[in-house]
C-alpha cells in the first residue's frame, strides 16, 4: 500500500509547524521516499532524536503504508 508524498508532508507538518519540508519519491512508486527536515525544534536534539520525532510524526507508517524512508534533519541557520 503506497502512502502520498502530500500525506507525508502533512504528518510532519503537524507534528513540526514550523518545520520546511523537502520530499523526494526515490521510485516513482509512493512506498519508498527520502525527506530533508529543517526546524527549530530539532535545535536542542541529537541526531538520533530528531530523526526520531520525524517517524514518531509519522505515526507508524515506515515499514507498512511506507516501505523505506531516508530522512535528513537540519536546524535552520539562524538558530545554530
Amino acid at each position: 500500500m503506497a502512502i502520498a508524498a502530500s500525506e507525508i508532508q502533512n504528518l510532519i507538518q503537524a507534528a513540526l509547524p514550523d518545520a520546511v519540508i523537502e520530499i523526494t519519491d526515490l521510485a516513482g512508486d509512493g512506498d519508498h521516499y527520502a525527506v530533508h527536515v529543517t526546524s527549530t525544534l530539532f535545535a536542542s536534539k541529537s541526531r538520533v532524536q530528531q530523526h526520531q520525532l520525524v517517524y514518531e510524526a509519522l505515526g507508524g507508517r515506515v515499514g507498512g503504508q511506507l516501505h523505506a524512508l531516508s530522512v535528513r534533519t537540519s536546524v535552520p541557520p539562524s538558530t545554530v
